[in-house]
């Protein structure tokens, strides 16, 4: 599921970021074999054929609330909006294919990117919610990671009534209950920051929307986990805010997209389809529309 898999890649960067020291980026990277495409078996699709069929084919995520899922029928989500706006400054039709997630992100790209799944489905043009790191980049040669587009971020979701003077910080689960999505890096980083003491304390859900119900319902005082899921359950009766997290080295990671290696000039036209949305407003517009914050990445 698309929570396990972040979970792996925030703390395989988070170790690169605290065990690197004073190494260069990818400077002990060993390149890899490049897939070749075959007159009988291309790969994915290049810009002029995109703009000459009429379509590009996106894939983004199923059943992730609030940024993919399907609605009466159809796909809706940030992501699909987000999708809709490359779409748009390409001058084509957005074709969505809401893809189940697999146990890591070079599944992922292997599946939906660069390869295509051994049983069912194909590549797509371009794959949306793609977390980027830079040495992570580096040793996956088959895809271009480009179109940064948001950088989510760990937070809070608490009761007001319960915390009408402070909001809670991690230190309070060690007494007060919360909510988190299980093996995810909200559960992770409270397991090993409590240790065994408070376990108890930690309410695991099978997913966040669901550890955002049990909040509303009174269930448990507080839940943790990314910031745009957390927003996209809260009541009235509920707020939520960004705290330090003592001991957690990477508590927020950039979203973007990923393209074939060999179509660059694709890739070149979306991102700067996603910078002109950044620049001009309307990827704020649609996290505003969702009821999401925004947090443009620095644009390099």
């Amino acid at each position: 599921m698309i929570a396990r898999h972040l979970t792996a890649f925030v703390f395989a960067a988070c170790i690169a970021c605290t065990g690197q020291g004073a190494q260069a980026r990818c400077e002990d990277h060993v390149p890899q074999p490049k897939p070749q495409n075959a007159s009988r078996d291309i790969v994915g699709a290049d810009l002029d054929t995109i703009v000459e069929r009429g379509y590009i084919e996106i894939a983004a995520f199923e059943r992730f609330p609030p940024w993919s899922y399907e609605q009466n029928g159809q796909p809706a989500g940030v992501d699909i909006e987000i999708g809709r706006l490359i779409a748009e400054e390409l001058g084509v039709e957005p074709r969505f294919n809401l893809v189940t997630a697999g146990e890591n992100l070079d599944e992922d790209l292997r599946n939906w990117v660069w390869k295509g799944p051994i049983i069912g489905g194909r590549v797509a043009n371009v794959m949306l919610h793609v977390p980027y790191d830079s040495n992570y980049a580096c040793r996956v040669e088959q895809v271009v990671f480009t179109g940064q587009y948001h950088v989510e971020q760990v937070a809070i979701a608490y009761r007001r009534d319960l915390y009408p003077d402070s909001a809670p910080v991690p230190a309070y689960f060690r007494y007060d209950t919360v909510a988190v999505q299980n093996d995810t890096i909200a559960d992770f980083y409270l397991t090993n920051l409590l240790g065994a003491a408070a376990q108890d304390k930690i309410n695991r859900y099978p997913t966040a929307a669901e550890a955002m119900t049990a909040l509303a319902e009174g269930e448990t005082a507080a839940a943790m986990g990314p910031l745009s899921q957390l927003e996209h359950g809260l009541t009235d009766a509920l707020a939520v805010h960004t705290p330090p997290m003592p001991g957690f080295a990477v508590g927020n990671w950039t979203l973007g997209v990923a393209v074939h290696f060999a179509y660059r000039p694709l890739a070149y036209s979306v991102e700067d389809a996603i910078y002109r949305g950044i620049e001009d407003g309307r990827i704020a517009r649609i996290f505003a529309d969702h009821g999401l914050s925004f947090a443009p990445p620095e644009i390099r």
